[in-house]
């Protein structure tokens, strides 16, 4: 799992065929709920990069992609956004919906 910010977002969507961003922040229970089901996910699923932007620290990212619930998953191909998942989601409707995108 990795943490994005501006510096090595691009590069991350560069390097990778398939990224799935969580937008998130400290104080979002949703978020820390949400948390442990995507970093079990992340280790079932390696071919997928896994990786979180924190929105307090890193709100240009959250802007550019229209962030405006947390938490936010965006799953990237190729470096452009293919789907969106707003809200906590449990780790097989997640596996199911990466899949289904894929």
């Amino acid at each position: 799992m990795e943490v994005l910010q501006s510096a090595n977002f691009e590069k991350a969507l560069k390097d990778n065929e398939w990224v799935l961003v969580d937008f998130w922040a400290e104080w979002c229970r949703p978020c820390l709920m949400l948390a442990p089901i995507f970093e079990q996910t992340s280790k079932e699923i390696p071919d997928v990069l896994f990786a979180k932007v924190n929105v307090d620290e890193d709100g240009d990212l959250a802007m550019k992609y229209g962030i405006s619930s947390i938490p936010a998953l965006i799953l990237f191909h190729k470096g452009q956004p293919v789907a969106t998942h707003v809200g906590t989601i449990s780790k097989d409707r997640l596996k199911d919906w990466i899949q289904s995108h894929r």
